[in-house]
């Protein structure tokens, strides 16, 4: 991760009420009945999860951890790159509102697909983007929607498809940051160059 003029800007600087706790994040509950989930990573999970709680069907987006090796992953071991794991949002929706294509059309206007190694500011594996499809009809889709990304941007795509794997649940801290630490998050955002870079790469298009 680029050091920026404060460890606030910083994604992942900041959390030290997290380190200070023995709280082991634990594996995602099972998804409720009539609901589905999309496990998306788009860099730091506090803007991904504030744009995905704003879609209309998204019962909630959860911050954690998923396509890594190591079993109970905490925020540290994440952050130091060597587990393999992404920063990651679960989302939990009403597929007959919202459906897993639209999400992805949502993912991407929120990412910059052509930065390898991380997203924005946040360098790193842990801050890589990437999709994580349950079955063939999702990589189906991901696929569909990474070529056209591609497409619409004129440029190589870089963000992975990677096979489904198991989702921690990230430390109570993190999850709705945004709106426990309003101030922080903004802070963090306008820093880190996110929303200047998206409407660069997307227009009016650009989540905001």
């Amino acid at each position: 991760m680029r050091v920026l003029s404060t460890i606030l800007l910083a994604c992942a600087g900041a959390p030290t009420q997290a380190a200070s706790t023995d709280e082991v994040p634990q594996l995602a509950e099972p998804v409720p009945e009539g609901r589905a989930e999309a496990i998306l990573a788009g860099g730091c999970f506090w803007c991904m999860e504030s744009a995905f709680e704003a879609i209309e069907g998204v019962d909630d987006a959860v911050s954690g951890y998923t396509g890594g090796r190591l079993e109970n992953p905490t925020y540290q071991s994440v952050g130091s790159g060597l587990t393999g794991h992404a920063e990651a949002i679960r989302v939990i929706y009403d597929p007959a509102v919202v459906s897993y294509a639209q999400l992805l059309d949502a993912f991407w206007v929120n990412i910059d697909p052509t930065q390898a190694n991380g997203q924005f500011c946040d360098r790193g594996t842990q801050y890589r983007s990437a999709l994580f499809p349950r079955d063939a009809s999702e990589q189906a889709l991901a696929e569909s929607s990474r070529d056209a990304a591609a497409a619409t941007l004129g440029q190589t795509v870089v963000t992975t498809i990677e096979p489904f794997a198991d989702f921690y649940v990230a430390e109570t801290y993190h999850q709705d940051f945004y709106k426990k630490k309003p101030a922080h998050y903004q802070r963090y955002r306008l820093g880190c160059g996110r929303d200047a870079r998206l409407q660069e790469l997307w227009g009016d298009r650009a989540a905001h």
